[in-house]
């Protein structure tokens, strides 16, 4: 398996959410470096979070597996009912289908840099707890709606 040269993949923002949610996750910048290496069943993604950011809006997924590895500074999760520091080595996993709502986000001054592992598939619901929200990916593109499926 050939090196994957992490600077030249390409940087991109958090999925684009409909505003008034869009500013929560300004500052997240990833670069999906699993696509780089030509990964086809699961996504890695390289991420850069700055001082203040959030990952995501606090979420979880019906069909797809997560799990966070922080390389560098400190970060908070942010569950339903709990909050957790987790520095360089720490990780979390998110089973699909719990509805464990979940983000992280950087408190500290300086960047975290994190890894972001989770589960390729074609369709996907995410919800989200804390806002009238929920993303929808059939045959591979996303929408987001209301609550109600009212789409924004």
């Amino acid at each position: 398996m050939p090196k994957i040269d992490i600077d030249a993949a390409t940087v991109r923002d958090r999925l684009v959410y409909p505003e008034p949610h869009r500013s929560v996750t300004k500052g997240y910048e990833q670069r999906r470096v699993g696509d780089a290496a030509g990964l086809t069943q699961f996504g890695v993604n390289r991420v850069v979070l700055a001082p203040d950011a959030h990952t995501a809006l606090r979420h979880w997924h019906e069909v797809q597996d997560e799990f966070v590895i922080v390389m560098a500074g400190e970060v908070v999760l942010i569950e339903e009912d709990a909050e957790t520091i987790l520095r360089a080595g720490d990780c979390a996993g998110f089973k699909a289908g719990v509805a464990n709502g979940h983000c992280f986000q950087n408190r500290s001054a300086e960047p975290v840099v994190l890894f972001e592992i989770g589960t390729h598939s074609e369709d996907e619901t995410a919800h989200y707890p804390d806002v009238d929200l929920r993303a929808e990916k059939r045959t591979g593109k996303y929408r987001f709606v209301h609550k109600d499926g009212t789409p924004y």
